[in-house]
């Protein structure tokens, strides 16, 4: 077992204050000095030593990794699988590097659907607004003309977006296992038109104002030293808050707020308005989806929908199961 930097300054620091505190009254002066020798430590600082900063690269060349010619992630330098525990004890500075990694894979199956798949990216709400937030999905050249067949993706929940099936398999296997290429590549070269859908884009994220509350108390009918005993705790148990916050938390990240997508808030909903504006619009008599994990639910959901609303009732559809050779 490891003991952080941080914690073997601090340790002995809580074992004074807990020894004091079963003290009498006498020893509230101590207690106030030890909390303020607390609050002028600089744990910023402090941790820095523990955890490395939250900056990482933003290309996988950055990352030091590419994808071979048989699509696995692989180190440039060594040729290594990636690794996860890339530092030791780290856990969530690890986790951290994960994500930012998966966020440049997303953007990677974006341009693979582009340049190997030639699909073409569209953008939803159809008549969204210049300054609305926005989502997109991809489709063939033919999506909407071919007489015939069309094919719908649909992933499941999480983190997978457009074109994926697992970010995991993508980065520990290889992009024929973790993405939905392998499908879209055959579909089209049996004739079929193609959509992909993006359930997971729900909402964009934009960093939540500052609110500064101004204090009512100046308009308190309370007394007055009523209403300063009342503001000096509450300052005092904002300072232990942030305190505890910044020692659990040093490199505070910013706060976020979802602004959601219109009618495509959930991964349901982002069905039914493809299905609406895309899919019911198309020529093909037969159209058949192929689903993964929760997207098979979102199938479920819309073909009750279609049902209940009678829509199209010339259309025949189907969930598709496919192997993939």
């Amino acid at each position: 077992m490891s003991i952080s930097l941080s914690s073997l300054i601090l340790l002995p620091i809580w074992i004074n204050m807990a020894q004091i505190q079963q003290g009498g009254p006498d020893e509230k002066e101590k207690t106030t000095a030890l909390k303020d020798l607390l609050s002028r430590i600089d744990l910023d600082e402090l941790m820095k030593k523990d955890e490395p900063p939250l900056d990482f690269p933003d290309t996988l060349e950055g990352f030091e990794y590419a994808f071979n010619e048989k699509g696995q992630l692989r180190h440039i330098k060594t040729g290594e699988p990636f690794v996860f525990n890339y530092r030791e004890d780290l856990h969530r500075w690890n986790q951290k590097r994960y994500e930012a990694l998966g966020e440049i894979i997303t953007k990677y199956v974006y341009e693979l659907l582009e340049k190997d798949c030639n699909l073409k990216k569209v953008s939803i709400p159809v008549d969204a607004t210049e300054s609305e937030p926005k989502s997109f999905i991809f489709m063939s050249e033919d999506a909407l003309t071919n007489p015939q067949k069309l094919m719908v993706l649909i992933h499941g929940s999480g983190v997978v977006r457009a074109g994926q099936w697992a970010r995991r398999l993508i980065i520990n296997e290889d992009l024929d296992s973790g993405t939905q290429i392998p499908f879209i590549k055959r579909a089209v070269a049996e004739g079929y038109g193609v959509i992909v859908l993006n359930p997971n884009e729900n909402y964009i994220e934009v960093e939540k104002p500052k609110i500064h509350v101004q204090s009512s108390s100046d308009s308190s009918d309370e007394p007055a030293e009523k209403r300063e005993r009342k503001d000096k705790v509450s300052k005092e148990t904002k300072k232990r808050r942030d305190f505890y916050e910044k020692y659990r938390n040093p490199q505070r990240e910013k706060e976020m707020m979802q602004l959601y997508i219109r009618e495509n808030g959930s991964p349901e909903e982002h069905a039914i308005y493809v299905w609406d504006h895309f899919i019911a619009q198309a020529a093909a008599e037969n159209v058949f989806f192929v689903a993964h994990s929760y997207g098979g639910l979102a199938f479920v959901e819309l073909q009750l929908m279609i049902k209940q609303a009678n829509s199209d009732a010339g259309k025949c559809f189907r969930l598709a199961m496919w192997k993939n050779h």
